[in-house]
């Protein structure tokens, strides 16, 4: 079965013309009318990862790392307050996104990885990744670290650790999405806008649900992200996991309490996905990736590999951003004629 090109960005680029979700948002009635002054939301107290953060004032020169992160800005509007972006240049286009003008005014900071001189050179006020989204022990960049010369965090809810060691998740995938807007609108005193997002978001992927593939229809999903000895894939607590079961698919890899982890090939066999999703981004690009499952012997009887059901979806499609709805309804287009 031939896989659609791109299917996510296509159907996030009509909806967010039909809504105006892009670069050019309604702002705030109050604003409008003058009849509230930033003295009037400030300051304003927030909980991110199981941290309270009280904020005085709109952070000015935020550094976003990573795509998702990025977009979640700019599908804000919030382009104004960033010193800029930190990204591989293995993310794919950039310039057909619905928040290309994000990408054209803000400054791309870097190709490598995030540091802690690259913030304190830019002047950052805040700095807004994850675990494993940039922030890491074994680098020393850390909330803590930038804590200490004066930068403040905001974390990926995606990325928020829960007790159990590194273990990352503590809430469903979508709801991630949503707390984050919702958080973000309210540091940046842009909630009118948050809540735009997520009812037009909401309504999405609702109507992607009604047609989905429903009870026995649903056909079981692997994710596939990399890996050769061992598959890097979705637990519970990663977009992929919503993505796939609001889609109308069984996700295989759903009893996994943690974000996005490793696990062995025998358990894809035994659980014998009927359809594979492949995360395409870096070196190793989709079509390599389809080229190795179709040849690695032991996945040779699992029903996704005997029937040719896989199905590409961007890196930003799949990790925490506003694209996990337009994800979502073009998976489910596909699962549709997948189970049909």
């Amino acid at each position: 079965m031939p896989n659609p090109v791109r299917p996510a960005a296509l159907v996030l680029s009509a909806v967010l013309v039909l809504t105006g979700c892009g670069a050019e948002i309604t702002p705030r009635q109050e604003e409008r009318s003058g009849a509230r002054t930033a003295g009037d939301h400030y300051p304003v107290t927030i909980e991110n990862c199981g941290r309270q953060n009280t904020y005085d004032k709109a952070p000015q020169r935020v550094v976003t790392n990573d795509v998702g992160i990025t977009e979640i800005m700019f599908a804000l509007g919030l382009e104004v307050h960033m010193a800029g972006y930190v990204m591989p240049e293995d993310k794919g286009d950039l310039t057909s996104v619905p928040w290309k003008d994000g990408y054209r005014r803000t400054k791309w900071l870097s190709r490598k990885s995030i540091n802690k001189e690259l913030v304190l050179d830019v002047r950052a006020d805040l700095v807004f990744a994850g675990w494993n989204y940039g922030f890491n022990e074994g680098d020393g960049f850390t909330p803590a670290e930038l804590r200490k010369v004066g930068i403040g965090s905001y974390l990926l809810s995606e990325s928020c650790r829960n007790g159990r060691g590194k273990a990352r998740g503590v809430m469903a995938p979508l709801d991630a999405l949503y707390t984050d807007l919702r958080n973000l609108g309210k540091i940046f005193d842009v909630e009118d806008r948050a809540d735009t997002l997520i009812a037009t978001f909401r309504k999405q992927v609702a109507e992607a649900q009604a047609a989905a593939p429903k009870g026995a229809d649903r056909p079981r999903v692997f994710l596939y992200d990399d890996g050769r000895d061992k598959p890097l894939t979705s637990g519970a607590y990663a977009g992929p996991h919503d993505i796939i079961t609001k889609a109308g698919g069984d996700h295989v890899m759903k009893d996994l309490k943690d974000s996005w982890v490793t696990v062995g090939w025998e358990t894809v066999v035994e659980r014998d996905p009927e359809v594979i999703v492949i995360n395409d981004y870096g070196d190793t690009g989709a079509a390599q990736k389809e080229k190795f499952l179709k040849s690695y012997p032991p996945l040779a009887n699992v029903s996704a590999i005997k029937n040719d059901r896989i199905f590409v979806l961007d890196y930003a499609d799949l990790v925490e951003s506003p694209r996990n709805p337009a994800a979502i309804s073009s998976l489910a287009a596909y699962l549709r004629k997948a189970t049909a």
